[in-house]
């Protein structure tokens, strides 16, 4: 058993597949930004410092019309993005070669979701002709230019790679389970707004329709949602703690009390969160705990949907980065010490609220307290800030940590 472990630990993670036709040119540059995305832009800092893993299947093999093949064992979990154009489709050898993925994604996935296909069709004719069993994600009914499509294709990407590393996090601590209706459970948003002023109310408006016209979301908006008989306020802060946040940063959402506990409640829990910073003159007192996130200008123009699915898209990266985190780090955590806390995020001040307090932390010397983050490591001026404060509380990255780095 020990020893399946430790080979189960030698594979890479997560494993991107992108699969085109060679004479398809938009299907290299689909593939490329796909790599860029995932592998340099956003996510190399997560998944051993370079990112997820993807890796293209266009060119053929010597003496072959089709490239070598995918093996779905040799990783944890994998996503093969299969481009279908009229080149790839008239190609019989080339549709018999999806439907050979097809069937060993099937055969991989009796015991769960790990390994899945994903077409994206390119028009109407070539998902008829490919054949395939999966849901399709439909390039040919997307609105927009080519760059426009590309965006949406990531992000609808994004959101599935979050439902397919939920599912697998949960079967890491249950390896039996498997259970569709989970699987399909929607991605969960907390739409986070000051309703002091007109704009904080149309942009989460705006931002609830986009969610529903798009990706298959859920949002929870305000008390509208919150049923009769129940407080408010634990339904408030229960919901932030199980769901992703936006928070719409308006000219008095600092100066709201509800707004500032719920990015504190947000903070405390380390939630993927993001800022929509949408000031239409200043700000009176920028509060503080709003920073160490992504922050996406969006402006006051509820009809805008490009910038909100800019803001959409950003959270469903941190959604997605927070699983790998938590997948990454799911056998790390069993060997760490008592004096040892993993958090998704680079530390800040309010990190230090969330250390354990009382029952068995009491009896751990406060000197030897680490908290573990992913990389790349904080700034000397911030480390030093954070010591001020906490002398006792040793920081280190992922990757410093490994190391055995001590101070």
């Amino acid at each position: 058993m020990g020893e399946a472990k430790e080979n189960d630990l030698a594979k890479p993670f997560f494993v991107i597949y992108v699969v085109w036709h060679p004479s398809f040119e938009l299907g290299e540059k689909v593939a490329g930004t796909i790599m860029q995305h995932f592998r340099r832009d956003l996510y190399r800092n997560i998944v051993g410092g370079v990112g997820i893993p993807v890796v293209f299947r266009s060119a053929c093999m010597p003496g072959s019309d089709t490239p070598i093949s995918v093996t779905p064992e040799d990783s944890e979990a994998s996503a093969i993005i299969a481009l279908l154009d009229d080149n790839l489709c008239e190609s019989q050898d080339w549709v018999d070669y999806l439907n050979t993925l097809s069937s060993k994604t099937d055969e991989s996935n009796r015991t769960g979701f790990n390994n899945l296909l994903f077409p994206v069709s390119f028009n109407k004719a070539t998902l008829q002709k490919a054949s395939l069993k999966e849901q399709a994600l439909r390039w040919d009914l997307w609105k927009g230019d080519d760059a426009e499509r590309i965006t949406r294709l990531i992000s609808e990407l994004t959101y599935e790679f979050c439902r397919m590393l939920r599912h697998h996090l949960a079967q890491l601590e249950n390896p039996s389970h498997k259970n569709l209706q989970d699987y399909l459970k929607k991605v969960q948003i907390f739409l986070s707004h000051s309703k002091h002023d007109d704009d904080g109310i149309e942009i989460a408006t705006a931002i609830r329709m986009r969610i529903y016209e798009g990706h298959g979301l859920s949002s929870f908006f305000d008390v509208n949602d919150i049923p009769a008989g129940l407080r408010f306020d634990e339904v408030l802060l229960e919901q932030v703690r199980i769901s992703a946040m936006v928070a719409i940063h308006t000219d008095s959402y600092s100066s709201r009390e509800w707004c500032r506990k719920e990015i504190i409640e947000a903070k405390t829990w380390n939630i993927p969160l993001v800022v929509a910073n949408s000031i239409s003159n200043m700000d009176e007192r920028g509060f503080p705990y709003m920073g160490n996130v992504p922050v996406v200008r969006l402006g006051y123009d509820p009809t805008d949907v490009s910038r909100i699915d800019i803001v959409i898209s950003r959270l469903l990266d941190e959604v997605l980065k927070d699983f790998l985190w938590c997948c990454q780090t799911h056998e790390i955590k069993k060997q760490l010490p008592r004096k040892a806390f993993l958090i998704p995020r680079p530390p800040e001040l309010i990190s230090l609220s969330s250390i354990p307090q009382g029952g068995e932390q009491a009896e751990v010397d406060s000197k030897e307290i680490i908290l573990i983050y992913p990389d790349p490591p904080l700034s000397t001026e911030e480390e030093r800030l954070i010591n001020r404060v906490s002398p006792n509380v040793q920081l280190r990255s992922l990757a410093e940590w490994k190391a055995g780095a001590t101070r």
